[in-house]
């Protein structure tokens, strides 16, 4: 139970954007492409174990005098450093093993991504900015990685939302982290030191602004009225905005400070998303679903 704790199961979830290609490139309904997109969200959530058993090894230290992260079994020495080695290194080869099943493209698209966290574990973590770049980055790799597996187009538009979106999530993290630690965020996250609450509020206005408009650029784009045969996608945009917005709210009050908790705990941030997707499922799939005058 222990040695599968360390692979952070509950955060898995992030991995989902493994399937924007799988709705937005219109492969739903085959099931070929639904068992390939699952194959690659797979082969995410143990690449992204494998980085996070890493991460925890060498954080294991400062981990320890966390308020929350000192419950994890390797700070709390109830996983042994050498056991917690043997379980990345098996889910990052298995993570490697998987593409060749699935698509030789996306075995580079999973290549880039652990070299690009182990980076970040070593590195770019302890440089301010450049961590929650990197860290975007790393999700804009999941999104193509679907794209790549199923092998189909995926717009630029929508890579730069995801990379917006992610980078709001990011900034909400360390504006989450500051709340929690208070004075003492830096003892636990060196960046933390140069980040204040007025400047993440900024960021995050900045990140959540430029995602909604690139989101409204693709859903107006030229491509994706010959790919629906519709633009009203922009439709949705107040959902999108609401659920942004709450979710920028509730980070700077303060209610929670991580945002995966957030998302697993708000209701109406859950509803609005959820009536989200129903959304643009129904309006990308209109034609299959007998809404074709939508």
């Amino acid at each position: 139970m222990k040695l599968l704790q360390i692979m952070r199961p509950k955060h898995w979830t992030k991995n989902v954007f493994v399937f924007a290609a799988l709705v937005f490139g219109r492969q739903m309904t085959v099931p070929l492409a639904v068992g390939r997109a699952v194959g690659a969200f797979i082969c995410f959530c143990l690449a992204a174990s494998a980085i996070y058993i890493l991460n925890d090894i060498i954080d294991r230290g400062t981990d320890s005098l966390h308020p929350e992260k000192c419950k994890r079994p390797i700070a709390a020495g109830t996983v042994g450093v050498n056991s917690a080695v043997v379980v990345s290194v098996l889910c990052a080869a298995a993570a490697i093993v998987g593409p060749f099943v699935l698509s030789r493209n996306f075995l580079n698209v999973i290549l880039a991504y652990i070299v690009l966290m182990v980076l970040y574990s070593l590195l770019f973590k302890r440089i301010m900015i450049l961590d929650c770049i990197v860290i975007s980055i790393g999700f804009c790799l999941r999104a193509i990685a679907g794209a790549v597996v199923l092998d189909v187009f995926i717009s630029p538009w929508l890579i730069i939302c995801t990379f917006a979106l992610c980078l709001f999530l990011a900034f909400s993290k360390r504006r989450g982290e500051i709340i929690l630690l208070g004075e003492n965020s830096e003892s636990f996250r060196q960046t933390l030191a140069g980040y204040t609450p007025e400047l993440l509020a900024h960021m995050l206005d900045v990140t959540s602004g430029l995602a909604v408009v690139c989101f409204l650029l693709y859903a107006m784009d030229d491509q994706t009225l010959r790919i629906f045969g519709t633009n009203n996608l922009v439709y949705t945009t107040p959902l999108v905005m609401y659920c942004i917005f709450r979710f920028s709210l509730l980070i700077q009050q303060g209610t929670y400070s991580d945002p995966l908790v957030l998302i697993y705990k708000d209701l109406p941030f859950q509803i609005g998303s959820v009536l989200w997707i129903l959304s643009c499922i129904g309006i990308i799939y209109a034609d299959k679903l007998g809404f074709g005058g939508m």
